[in-house]
């Protein structure tokens, strides 16, 4: 527990302008080295060093040099371990309060290039239309190639107001195309939610932040106050949610589930990589003197009729709460596999204002899956008509698509979920080569995959009524 209140974070990707996703630790507490250091290597190291210092056609510092090496180091471990600099660590836990600057987009890098995993949610990359997939190759007038995921981020980022253009390659399109961005101050408002209709909630989570159980709290009291009454169904959406806050997730996951119903497991190579965390106030409270916001939820909340929707998006601390509600049979989960991230990172300060960003524990769903690698399969397959990317070929980015990916230590059989996609209406037309439309928007009335899940909370009803 004690790695827990070093502010968790499960999250996916790197986010420019937004913080990362980690666990807090320090490093004094860890044990000191058990094996003694390679000397041949070091010493091939030490030769490489000083070849550089002499040789090389300008000369370089030796920050640079050791910085780049411990770089080098993390980026080949696997795609969410990374070093710090001193601008990265300071910015690090930003997202977490949902304002930041920037352009609202994750990426990570793949063959030299930087690539989209997802816009956020009313950000400038989403309202212009940059889908998951897309490669970025050049920013304003540099190319990419050759930069690191640092670098590149950097350049990125900028003064609110201020205008960028991005080079992107999209698979669907025959040549690469600009899109110019305005830098902006982002507020993501993690919580969102409505009636659908007389009797029938819908509650959005784009992000686990501090806040987000409190805020989930509150909308719920505010659906069942405006219902005058229990709910007869909710919608629960997850999608395009890239994770957050692991308190955040376990908070949402409490607030459907029986009191201490565990709700994730995490197992590292270190005792403080080790966790099981159920549904109790302790761990997902900020602290022991705040009142459980979740106390005060109606009792109707822990047995109305769920439904989560999902899909590639849903990645982490989302995952979590999909995979918890789904093992505890509290829900069922609609939509498409998930993301796959099943992995926990810990942020270790190094001391000199910077650190690394660490991948130190697999987390596990109650019933002892792996999601890593794999995701959640949903049990009713329903696929977005909306997605042109379905059409058009392009590949959905998930975690088994990263390079250098953790594997799946515990496989385990498809859940063969049950499809409803026959009467889907038809993919819209991608438009005019090179042309950037914003995806369609999650909540309103076209939303395909919400309106089957409106349909079966329906059908679920009548049959509970006989």
């Amino acid at each position: 527990m004690k790695l827990l209140h070093k502010a968790s974070l499960v999250g996916l990707g790197l986010l420019v302008g937004v913080g990362i996703s980690l666990q807090f630790s320090a490093m004094a507490e860890n044990e000191p080295l058990a094996t003694p250091l390679p000397v041949e290597e070091l010493r091939a190291f030490s030769e490489v060093f000083g070849r550089i210092k002499s040789d090389y056609v300008e000369p370089v510092t030796d920050k640079k040099l050791i910085t780049d090496a411990i770089a080098g180091m993390l980026n080949g471990l696997d795609p969410h371990s990374a070093y710090l600099d001193a601008d990265a660590f300071k910015e690090l836990q930003v997202g977490t309060h949902g304002e930041f600057g920037g352009l609202g987009i994750e990426v990570g890098m793949e063959d030299g290039v930087v690539k989209v995993i997802s816009p956020i949610e009313d950000t400038p990359a989403f309202k212009a239309g940059i889908k998951p997939g897309d490669f970025i190759i050049k920013i304003d007038d540099t190319l990419i190639k050759g930069m690191s995921l640092d670098d590149a981020v950097k350049r990125m980022r900028g003064k609110p107001g201020s205008k960028i253009v991005l080079t992107i390659i999209r698979k669907s399109e025959p040549k690469p195309f600009e899109v110019t961005l305005v830098r902006a101050v982002i507020k993501v408002k993690s919580v969102k939610f409505k009636m659908l209709e007389p009797g029938y909630g819908f509650v959005r989570i784009t992000q686990f932040q501090e806040m987000t159980g409190e805020n989930l709290a509150t909308a719920l009291e505010k659906l069942v106050k405006e219902n005058k009454g229990p709910l007869k169904g909710l919608v629960l959406d997850l999608r395009n949610d890239p994770g957050g806050l692991l308190t955040g997730a376990v908070a949402v996951s409490s607030a459907f589930l029986p009191h201490g119903a565990l709700v994730v497991y995490t197992v590292g190579r270190t005792e403080d990589a080790k966790m099981r965390l159920t549904a109790n106030p302790e761990n997902y409270l900020r602290n022991s003197s705040e009142q459980d916001y979740l106390a005060k939820l109606p009792d109707s909340i822990k047995s109305v009729p769920l439904i989560v929707l999902v899909n590639a998006g849903t990645a982490s601390a989302s995952e979590i709460v999909a995979g918890a509600l789904q093992d505890h049979k509290r829900a069922v989960i609609m939509g498409e596999q998930t993301f796959g991230k099943g992995s926990v990172q810990t942020v270790l300060p190094l001391g000199n204002g910077t650190g690394i960003k660490l991948t130190t524990a697999r987390y596990y769903t109650p019933g002892g899956r792996s999601i890593q690698a794999r995701g959640i399969e949903p049990d009713i397959l329903v696929k977005d008509p909306s997605s042109s990317e379905r059409d058009s070929g392009m590949l959905r980015l998930r975690e088994v698509d990263l390079n250098k990916h953790l594997i799946n230590d515990r496989p385990s059989r498809n859940r063969n979920p049950e499809v409803i996609d026959e009467n889907a209406p038809p993919a819209p037309d991608a438009g005019e080569s090179g042309s950037l439309r914003a995806p369609a928007e999650f909540g309103s009335r076209d939303d395909y995959q919400l309106n089957q899940a409106l349909n079966l909370l329906k059908g679920m009803q009548i049959l509970q009524g006989r």
